[in-house]
């Protein structure tokens, strides 16, 4: 069956699935962003428009609508990468055209884990396990408790609304370490526009390689076909990107943490609410008692999530076989070492503390694999930005806020 693939969004997700598609069905897809990002600029793997009101959802059905009526002949395998286009497709089911493919859970239970206030407080009593958190509402002058245990992490419960404010001295998550510290960043994220709800979060000690990601695909029956579990390494520095994995091996763990036991617990959540898609969760561990914390669940796959494909399971093949040929799969864990990295050898030697992952790491450097450079994607002047991009990451582990 002929059919045309549209991702919408224009950063390091959608370029990583232009890669999928190509490299599955030597096709470009259509990819329709916001605005123009390095990520995906110089490609010869892909078709990019631009629709700057595309985060407003009365555009964003025009634009969807538009682009059916241009492929009117063909089923399109729609894909979102951020939050507002997942929102926006399951908000509005009815209403976009039936030319449409696509595996996402009700709006109902995107809320439930998008905004953090919710998903922490539905499912405090499931199979996961959560940081400490309490909860700052910024409408109100409500002091927060001067009893709080230092650090802490602070962030936005409403991810949608946070990401379409712009303000200097905007991070995606902030750590704090006395009381002043945290009152000037709720000042500044208020004086920024952000009116919601915002998370206060013990800070779970360890460096970057007690963090974990997992990306699951559970079908359109709701269930979960494969699971991968990586330790990371390194995440980025920017204010922008901390808490996004940098360096990451899936299959290898130097922790005491029970990995398959936690596998379980996540399968049976997501089974149990009934989730349908792609879905990465993040979690920490902690040696203070041996669990993995989930610190958040995304509605999509993640920014580093194609290193699934690298394990067998090409991303866009995956909801082609589900949502056009219904091929169903038996579940599997994906437990394959394989390692992906954004940054440089340089900067895994620098900056990675964890002796034992960077060894690993650096063993397994000649078969790394890097999302962004995809060698079927020939054009120079892509090859020099990238190469550009990876010797800036010096200067961003350098002078990064993020210690």
């Amino acid at each position: 069956m002929d059919f045309e693939i549209l991702i919408l969004g224009s950063d390091a997700n959608a370029y990583y699935m232009a890669r999928c598609a190509f490299e599955a069905y030597h096709k470009k897809a259509y990819l329709i962003g916001k605005e123009r990002l390095a990520f995906t600029k110089f490609s010869n793997i892909l078709n990019i428009t631009y629709e700057p009101h595309i985060w407003e959802e009365k555009e964003f059905l025009h634009v969807l609508e538009k682009f059916a009526q241009e492929h009117s002949n063909k089923k399109i395998i729609l894909i979102s990468t951020n939050e507002t286009y997942t929102e926006f497709i399951s908000k509005n089911k009815g209403k976009i055209s039936k030319s449409y493919i696509y595996n996402y859970p009700s709006i109902e239970i995107i809320k439930s884990l998008t905004n953090k206030e919710t998903f922490y407080k539905t499912y405090k009593n499931s199979s996961l396990t959560f940081p400490e958190t309490i909860y700052f509402d910024c409408k109100n002058k409500t002091n927060i408790l001067s009893s709080l245990t230092y650090p802490v992490v602070v962030k936005p419960a409403n991810v949608v609304e946070y990401n379409h404010l712009k303000f200097s001295g905007k991070n995606k998550i902030y750590k704090v370490n006395n009381q002043k510290e945290l009152y000037d960043i709720i000042k500044k994220i208020k004086n920024g526009g952000y009116q919601d709800k915002l998370i206060i979060q013990e800070f779970i000690p360890g460096d970057d390689s007690n963090l974990f990601d997992a990306v699951i695909y559970a079908n359109q029956k709701g269930k979960v076909e494969f699971m991968s579990f990586a330790q990371i390494g390194l995440q980025e520095r920017t204010n922008s990107m901390v808490g996004n994995a940098a360096v990451l091996i899936n299959g290898f763990n130097t922790t005491k943490g029970d990995v398959l036991k936690q596998s379980k617990n996540i399968k049976k959540f997501m089974e149990n609410i009934h989730y349908q898609g792609f879905a990465e969760i993040d979690m920490k561990y902690d040696y203070r008692d041996n669990t993995f914390k989930v610190l958040e669940i995304n509605a999509r796959q993640g920014r580093c999530s194609y290193y699934v494909s690298a394990l067998g399971k090409n991303l866009v093949k995956t909801i082609v076989d589900d949502c056009l040929y219904d091929l169903p799969k038996e579940y599997e864990f994906l437990n394959q070492q394989v390692l992906l990295s954004f940054v440089p050898k340089g900067i895994i030697k620098k900056y990675i503390k964890n002796k034992l992952f960077k060894k690993q790491a650096l063993k397994m450097w000649k078969s790394v694999i890097k999302p962004m450079q995809a060698p079927s994607d020939k054009n120079i002047k892509r090859f020099l930005m990238l190469h550009k991009r990876w010797w800036h990451y010096y200067k961003e582990y350098k002078n990064s806020y993020w210690k």
